[in-house]
Order: structure tokens, then C-alpha cells, then sequence
């Protein structure tokens, strides 16, 4: 499977006006890309587009609301129709609801799932016909590592992003089966340090917050890019995900425990907000259209990350690992021999 270099891609941001979305489709446009551009938020949209153009980039703004399958449809029919083409798919919406399970409505849950795990179906439900006439292309999905691992105070959330997971892995295995060769990627980011943590609806009185260590947004970015050009599975971007990644797979009651002491505490910032304080939960908020969010004290770089877009140095990395792990043990035994 071969993918496009991105400057002869015509790529689709679906949630571009802030954030990780915002970031992409810089960098797409920065590396020759034709972009189009879609959000609820008009003002995002058109600043964007502006900064774009400022650098002699080329994108197309389209306001759409992810929760109707008929206006996400529209975006990549007028991908197609602005630039005869859709090539890469980036799929990045989502809103937060901060709040135990037992204080959350039954309106509020769907409303999460309904942007969260909807959209991205409609997304992909939308895309794929275009990419499949192209004859190739990638299917990009933010997904979060809350599809692996689920925090309170986000049961919606993490239940919206597990279904990310299940309809992902069952739609590549389809497309594998019939010999399309459209790469379908999962990001799922760590903490990532954007306006998610000011914008999300919150019950606990307090701005939410992530269990830190907080991730630049721009890794997340420069992960779309890779898999843009370089067909991938999965891609966890930050080293905390790595490692929780493995520790709930090893043992998902020591997660518990760990989660237990930190994410309570942690996930609860010293600033009080209440439910009714600005929220993008049901409409955008229309001044936020930055990249980053409160927390850049709190950001820290990961070292994995590099590792994964390089597979020798990946390779070579697990070479090392492994040359150490067998160098110990055949220091223990000596050790034991004695």
C-alpha cells in the first residue's frame, strides 16, 4: 500500500478551527497540501484559513456539525467537488463532559456518543466512497487512550472513544479483505495540552483537567502527517500512552489502583467553574480558535514517538533492550552460580 507524498494530497481536516485539528491542517498546507477546513466555529474557520493563506497555503473553509451524517457528507462531496479528489481523511472532533457517571443525564451521554463515536462513523461512512473511486488513500482517526483505558469523570468520553476503537478494527479487517489499499490509522493521543480542558461542560465545580504529564499538540500533528504518507495501524503519541498502554495490558487492576490515587485529585483543577460558565458541549466557542491550551508549564517531550516514525531506530532501540535484558540475566546467573 502506498500512499501519496502530502504535498500532492488534497487532505480534509474535519475539526480544524482549534486544537490538534487547527495544528494538522497547518502543517498539511505548510507541506503543499490543498486543505479543506470544517468546524462548527465560522470565526475558527476563517482565521485559519486566513493564516493559511498568509503563507501561501491553499484551503477552503465548510461549516458542518459532525452530529448529522448529511452535513459531514457534504464536506468530502465538496472536497471532491473543490479539488476533483479526496486523498487523506482526518477525523478529529470531540467534546468533553466532566462529571461522575451517576450525575450525568441520559441526553447528556448521547449527546457525547453522538459527537464522539457518530461523527467519526459519519466521517468515515462519508469518505470512504471517494477514497475507494481514488483507487487508494488513508482514513485518519483521532482516537484518544481512553479507548483503551477509561478515566472517571469521563465515563461518555471513554465509552465514545472505545467505540472509535471497535468500528476502526472491524472497518480496516473489511477494507484488508477486499484488497483496498486504504490505510486506516488509530491515534490515540496521551494528555495533550489544548483548549479540550477549557472547553469541556463540567459538573465537578471546578476547570477539568488531565492526569499529567501533558503533551504538545503538534506531536499529535506531526503523528496525521506520518500516517498521511506512511500507512499505520495504531500510533500512541506521548510516552505516558506507551506506558499505559502496556500496564493495562499487563494488569488492569494495578491500573485501577494507580488511577485510583491520581485521576480524582489530578483531574480537578484550583479554578472554579461552574456548569453554566462558557462550554463548547452544544455550540462552539466562537473566540477559541487556539492551538494550545492553559497547561504548557505542564508539557514535557516524548522520546517514543521519534522512535515509531523511524523503524530502524525502533528496531535498533529493541535490539538495545534486548542485548541489556539478556546481558543481566546471564549476569544473574553467574551471580547465582557463585
Amino acid at each position: 500500500m502506498q500512499l501519496k507524498p502530502i504535498n500532492q494530497q488534497v487532505v480534509s481536516v474535519v475539526g480544524a478551527s482549534s486544537g490538534i485539528g487547527r495544528q494538522a491542517a497547518l502543517q498539511f498546507a505548510q507541506r503543499g497540501a490543498k486543505v479543506v477546513v470544517s468546524a462548527r466555529s465560522q470565526p475558527g474557520l476563517e482565521s485559519l484559513v486566513k493564516e493559511i493563506n498568509g503563507f501561501g497555503g491553499e484551503a477552503t473553509p465548510i461549516v458542518a456539525n459532525v452530529e448529522v451524517f448529511e452535513e459531514v457528507q457534504a464536506i468530502a462531496n465538496k472536497t471532491v467537488e473543490f479539488y476533483g479528489r479526496l486523498d487523506t481523511w482526518v477525523h478529529v472532533p470531540a467534546i468533553g463532559l466532566f462529571a461522575t457517571f451517576d450525575k450525568t443525564t441520559p441526553e447528556e451521554f448521547k449527546h457525547v456518543i453522538d459527537v464522539d463515536l457518530m461523527g467519526q462513523v459519519y466521517g468515515a461512512m462519508a469518505a470512504l466512497p471517494h477514497l475507494k473511486r481514488e483507487g487508494r488513500g488513508a482514513l485518519i482517526h483521532i482516537s484518544s487512550m481512553e479507548g483503551r483505558r477509561s478515566l472517571p469523570y469521563q465515563s461518555a468520553y471513554s465509552a465514545a472513544k472505545h467505540g472509535v476503537e471497535g468500528f476502526v478494527e472491524a472497518m480496516r479487517l473489511e477494507l484488508q479483505h477486499e484488497n483496498w489499499p486504504i490505510s486506516v490509522t488509530s491515534i490515540k493521543p496521551a494528555v495533550i495540552n489544548t483548549p479540550f480542558w477549557n472547553n469541556g461542560l463540567t459538573k465537578l465545580g471546578v476547570k477539568p483537567a488531565g492526569i499529567p504529564p501533558y503533551y504538545d499538540p503538534r506531536l499529535v500533528a506531526d503523528a496525521i502527517l506520518y500516517a498521511a504518507e506512511h500507512p499505520t495501524r495504531d500510533f500512541l503519541v506521548g510516552d505516558a500512552a506507551k506506558v499505559l498502554d502496556v500496564l493495562q495490558r499487563l494488569s488492569p487492576s494495578l491500573v485501577d489502583s494507580f488511577l485510583l490515587r491520581v485521576a480524582f485529585p489530578m483531574q480537578r483543577s484550583s479554578e472554579a467553574k461552574s456548569a453554566d460558565a462558557a462550554n463548547n458541549f452544544y455550540q462552539p466557542v466562537e473566540e477559541e480558535d487556539r492551538i494550545d491550551g492553559d497547561f504548557s508549564n505542564q508539557v514535557i517531550p516524548s522520546i517514543t514517538d521519534a522512535l515509531d516514525k523511524n523503524p530502524l531506530l525502533q528496531w535498533g532501540a529493541i535490539a538495545t533492550g534486548a542485548i541489556f535484558v539478556l546481558l543481566a540475566m546471564e549476569t544473574f546467573k553467574q551471580k547465582g552460580s557463585i
